[in-house]
């Protein structure tokens, strides 16, 4: 070819391909990376040598070389998932139910590390403390679940809750389907029975915890007969008022029940004291006639003994129980009366004062004593 060189078969421009400098057409060959790449030391290093050297390792580890070994890698792999599914824990507030089947085991697991043969057995974990379901709140969903009809005719908005515990765990999970919705509606049904049948004072103020009780006895049976098994602790009634609609005119009666309450306190209070009052009077009056019977009794048995003494005396001495009788009446007679004595009586007194005698006596006593 023209651009032959005779020194080896360079380029046209003197550059040979054979002479072993592998020059360019300038006299200088192209410059190659550093660092090798199959054995030399300038070049990078080889992806496909990296790779394949990789694979070499894995062949000389795995037994059977790489395609057995990926068949026991993802047997490892199988069995860790298994064993990750067939271990579960039970918390100290729960209480597990094992299925084999889909039926389940008689035994129940307790809190703890538990083991099962999944995905032939499974396990299903019931909360067993004691929750709680509020009914009729203020402000959710479900208040109107609260009015209710009391025996009197009148709407009340009853907010209760009812507490209770799983004390039978495969019982709750596979005799109903709905266990939290069917204690609602049977708690509903129980209470709206119990209140239908009392007045809303009951309810409102009264009577509440014989409300509570005598519901929670009947939620109690009726999630029996059911088969629920869930023990009801307490139903507490938490708020009990009349509609919105009608919250005004509700407490306009209430206070107008309060203060006829006040009046009749104050009249009981009144006719205690007046009672109390005229108790005492007819008290005091009973125990003055009781004074003056005594005292006119005393009088006349004194009387009595008196004049039978004198009697008696009159009985020993007639003429001088007569003289003495006498003379002392006629002192209780004249010793009033006005008296004037005059000595000697042979002359006759034609006019005489008296009654100037006396004045003039009693006018100088009267000095005297002054």
């Amino acid at each position: 070819m023209p651009w032959s060189n005779q020194n080896g078969g360079g380029g046209p421009w003197g550059g040979g391909g054979g002479g072993g400098n592998n020059q360019g057409p300038w006299g200088n060959g192209p410059n190659r990376p550093r660092g090798g790449g199959g054995g030399g030391n300038g070049g990078p290093p080889d992806l496909e040598d990296i790779i394949r050297r990789s694979q070499d390792r894995l062949r000389s580890i795995v037994p059977g070389g790489f395609n057995g070994g990926a068949v026991v890698i993802i047997v490892l792999v199988v069995v860790a998932f298994l064993a990750i599914q067939s271990v579960y824990t039970v918390q100290p507030d729960e209480r597990g139910v094992e299925l084999r089947f889909g039926q389940p085991k008689e035994e129940i697991s307790m809190p703890g590390l538990h083991f099962h043969f999944w995905p032939f057995e499974t396990v299903e974990i019931v909360k067993v403390t004691e929750q709680q379901q509020n009914i009729g709140a203020a402000g959710s969903a479900q208040s109107s679940a609260g009015l209710m009809l009391s025996g009197d005719q009148n709407i009340v908005n009853v907010q209760f809750s009812v507490l209770y515990t799983v004390n039978e765990p495969k019982d709750y999970l596979f005799n109903l389907e709905n266990p939290a919705g069917t204690l609602q509606q049977v708690a509903e049904s129980a209470m709206r029975e119990v209140v239908g049948r009392r007045p809303a004072q009951d309810v409102f103020r009264d009577n509440r915890e014989e409300i509570s009780t005598e519901v929670r006895a009947i939620i109690q049976g009726t999630m029996d007969t059911y088969g629920s098994g869930i023990a009801i602790n307490a139903v507490p009634i938490e708020d009990a008022a009349p509609p919105r609609e009608v919250a005004d005119a509700f407490e306009e009666v209430q206070r107008a029940e309060q203060d006829e309450d006040r009046f009749v306190e104050e009249a009981n209070q009144y006719a205690n004291q007046r009672l109390g009052q005229a108790r005492g009077q007819a008290a005091q009056i009973r125990e003055e006639a009781a004074a003056y019977k005594d005292q006119v009794v005393n009088e006349a048995q004194g009387e009595a003994q008196r004049f039978i003494s004198i009697y008696d005396e009159y009985q020993t001495a007639p003429d001088v129980t007569r003289q003495r009788i006498f003379l002392e009446t006629m002192e209780a007679v004249l010793k009033n009366s006005e008296k004037i004595i005059v000595e000697g009586g042979q002359g006759v007194v034609p006019y005489l004062p008296l009654n100037e005698i006396n004045r003039t006596a009693g006018q100088r006593q009267q000095g005297g004593t002054q």
